[in-house]
């Protein structure tokens, strides 16, 4: 009799023993090495751990798949060119540890809702194909022929191309993106959401709008030549480590930093190079010179009370703050935005941003006196209702002081998976331009559809439905990546098919719709062998940087594929007819060279690809805005109007930001410390002013249920452990994937549909009569 089956799709409500410290100051140095080691010899063989490490992020070698911060162009560290978390990332993937099914065999899906995320990442990679069995609730193997027979057999039954949806992680390299979104487009539909939409799809169209490029303006050397960096709604201590490097070099430079963050990260104060002896001795360089704790979604207030300072400055002293030349002939706007700038209420800016009034004219200060400025930003500023106004109220700032389009200045927006800027490029999007269908229509000689499709949210929301009936991910995990976890489960399992292409379990696996096949493929150490010989990708890195990715170990299990060779050999078991016709699948797949043949004959900017990246490894995209060139309607970089956000929380509910820990990657767990915050063993934790909780009668490791309610549903998140931590008063802050649950999925960005991840509306209600967690 089979065992009955679990309909619970969050994490375990569980605690493992938590254990705190006060916060670090310093970043990095012999702690970092020491826990990257530790990652590298728990997890992986030490002789292939040492072979990784040498080749990571170095010309013709791996990259890595933590980031996407760039690479230098030639000055790379033969030491190691990698961060703690990059190794944390090669010794998840290149796990000693492989699944085969005698593993499923033992354990049901019901069973393995138990488990952690940080327990499911450690069992090993998925060594072989699966198929899921309703009846006894547990994978089976399946032979990758009859997987892809099912797959498409699934795919042809459907009455509409728009009953299913394609999501896509940002470790898909561009080969295998760029022909997963013409097989998606082949079949009928644009239906592809991707990770983009739950993170920086803010920033693509507050870029778009106001400088006609949805990607940055700067290079690494504009970093290092910064007079002024402003750091926004990003730790990049954690998220981006390798970026403390760079501000080190702009520190040594000369330059200063401004840090604005709800949370005073150690990432934002010091770093110790672990490379350097010197620093290691002397203990680090202080990175910022001033940090403005602002409210959570305050940057809107912030930015525009430093732009009101400014602009009583240049009223009285016209021509010295800013940069007439600049604004007359590469903008438009400006009277209507300065107009509106008048009218701004200094000091309600200061109350709704929750900085004082001096730290925002020291700010302003710094930034009237320097004339090359960097903004950087990741998702404290993009995951909000007003996340694309964030964006264009820093595009108005930079404007005003002409810091766009020359060295040392721009904006900076900070992506997080190694590939996702790339993905995008490669025509991953649900609302592709038609310049880009025409281009793959002329090539391909087929009719793409021309219909938008649906984004994330717009896929849970067809998926809760009934309207998707299939689902396939290209890598990633959409059940714990996405808001509304236990909605998005509930979706999945609705659906007649999912499919997921993976290295590891993850909690998506675990809501399996009617059939459910998993696909396991290489991953990025590993050799790419097809018939023509030993294959590389290549990726862009959030600079617009394409450069190549080689594996150097050999693959886990022999029942591997790669990403690419998984999406032919699906598409040669799809199509038939003339549909068949439309793209050589088994070229695609002997040789990698051919599709970028065909990207650089469908994409702008490709030109000679296949030379260029064997020649050099790298090479820059063409960017418009770094060069004062402006693809928007007018030709001009717009000034845009952005009004304080309304962002209403009762006396006894909180403004609540969700946050990775150091031990994290998106929602792949390393481990259970968050050393930076002085937090171990423990996840389902809240941070909260001290006078809060003294208001609410909490104790120092409470147990509390977290509450959120929009549009009369009532979401929950219980177990969790207060935290006296230094925030602002009014605001709280959880880790992801655990407070995901507490998102709702119809709650999003204006334009962008980006789930407001950072700035939820919940209330605090204690648990049944317990005492305080020792």
């Amino acid at each position: 009799m089979a065992e009955k089956k679990s309909e619970k799709y969050l994490t375990p409500e569980k605690h493992t023993g938590i254990k705190t410290t006060d916060p670090k100051s310093n970043t990095a140095g012999i702690p970092g090495i020491m826990s990257a080691m530790k990652h590298g010899l728990t997890y992986m063989k030490t002789g292939q751990m040492v072979k990784t490490m040498f080749k990571l992020n170095q010309k013709g070698g791996i990259d890595c798949p933590g980031c996407a911060w760039p690479d230098p162009d030639d000055d790379r560290s033969r030491m190691g060119e990698f961060c703690e978390n990059g190794m944390k990332a090669i010794a998840e993937e290149a796990s000693k540890k492989v699944l085969h099914g005698g593993f499923f065999k033992k354990h049901s899906v019901s069973e393995m809702r138990t488990f952690t995320d940080f327990k499911l990442g450690k069992l090993g990679r998925v060594g072989t194909p699966l198929s899921y069995d309703q009846e006894t609730d547990h994978y089976t193997p399946i032979s990758w022929k009859n997987a892809f027979k099912e797959i498409a057999g699934e795919l042809n039954s459907l009455e509409d191309p728009d009953h299913a949806a394609f999501y896509t992680s940002g470790r898909t390299s561009n080969e295998a993106a760029f022909i997963y979104q013409l097989f998606v487009r082949i079949f009928g539909t644009n239906n592809l959401p991707d990770c983009s939409n739950m993170c920086h799809e803010s920033s693509g169209v507050g870029l778009s709008e106001t400088l006609g490029l949805g990607k940055g303006s700067v290079t690494l050397r504009d970093i290092h030549e910064a007079e002024l960096i402003v750091i926004m709604g990003q730790n990049p201590g954690t998220n981006h480590p390798r970026m403390l490097s760079a501000l080190e070099k702009c520190k040594q430079n000369g330059g200063k930093i401004i840090a604005v963050n709800p949370l005073a990260e150690a990432g934002l104060m010091k770093f110790t190079d672990p490379k350097n002896p010197a620093k290691l001795i002397s203990g680090g360089t202080t990175l910022t010179d001033l940090l403005l704790q602002v409210r959570i979604n305050g940057d809107v207030a912030l930015l525009k009370g430093i732009m009101k300072i400014l602009l009583d400055r240049e009223e009285n002293d016209p021509g010295t703050v800013f940069d007439r030349e600049f604004l007359e002939e590469y903008t438009a706007g400006y009277d209507d935005f300065i107009g509106e700038l008048q009218k701004a209420d200094l000091s309600e800016c200061v109350q709704k941003s929750g900085i004082p009034l001096s730290l925002m004219e020291t700010a302003a200060e710094w930034i009237a006196e320097n004339e090359k400025i960097i903004v950087c930003w990741a998702m404290g500023l993009t995951q909000h209702k007003n996340g694309v106004q964030n964006v264009r109220e820093i595009v108005n700032l930079l404007l005003l002081r002409g810091s766009v389009g020359k060295r040392g200045a721009g904006t900076c927006p900070v992506r997080g998976h190694s590939n996702v800027q790339g993905d995008r490029t490669m025509g991953i999007y649900e609302a592709p331009s038609d310049k880009f269908l025409d281009s793959l229509a002329s090539h391909y000689n087929f009719n793409p559809p021309r219909e938008h499709g649906y984004a994330t949210v717009d896929t849970i929301r067809e998926m809760k439905e009934g309207n998707v009936k299939f689902f396939m991910a290209m890598g990633g995990n959409f059940l714990s990546a996405g808001p509304d976890t236990q909605l998005i489960g509930k979706a999945l399992s609705s659906c007649n098919m999912t499919v997921h292409v993976s290295t590891k379990l993850n909690r998506s696996h675990l809501a399996p719709g009617k059939k459910s096949i998993i696909l396991p493929c290489l991953g990025r150490t590993e050799k790419d062998l097809q018939a023509s010989g030993e294959q590389f990708v290549t990726v862009e890195n959030s600079m617009g940087v394409i450069h190549s990715s080689r594996g150097v170990l050999p693959p886990c299990s022999k029942m591997l594929k790669s990403e690419v060779a998984i999406v032919c050999d699906l598409a040669l078991a799809t199509f038939s007819g003339e549909k068949a016709k439309i793209a050589d699948w088994n070229h695609y797949q002997d040789n990698y060279d051919y599709i970028r043949d065909s990207i650089e004959a469908v994409i702008a900017g490709f030109e000679n690809y296949n030379i260029r990246i064997k020649n050099n490894h790298y090479f820059y995209l063409p960017n418009g805005p770094r060069e004062r060139q402006f693809n928007t309607p007018n030709g001009k970089a717009n000034f845009s109007i952005n009004p304080l956000p309304e962002l209403k929380a009762e006396e006894e509910e909180f403004i609540m930001m969700t946050v990775r820990t150091h031990d994290q990657f998106n929602t792949t767990i390393y481990g259970l410390d968050d050393r930076y915050r002085g937090i171990y063993n423990e996840r389902r934790v809240v941070l909260i002013n001290p006078e809060d909780m003294k208001r609410l009668a909490l104790r120092n490791r409470d147990e509390i249920t977290l509450v959120s309610n929009y549009k009369g549903v009532r979401r929950t998140a219980k177990k969790f452990i207060t935290i006296p931590y230094d925030i602002p008063r009014g605001c709280i802050a959880t880790y992801f994937p655990e407070a995901n649950s507490l998102v709702p999925y119809d709650e999003y960005a204006d334009k962008s549909k980006t789930p407001i991840s950072k700035s939820v509306i919940v209330s605090i209600e204690r648990e049944p009569a317990k005492e305080a967690l020792s």
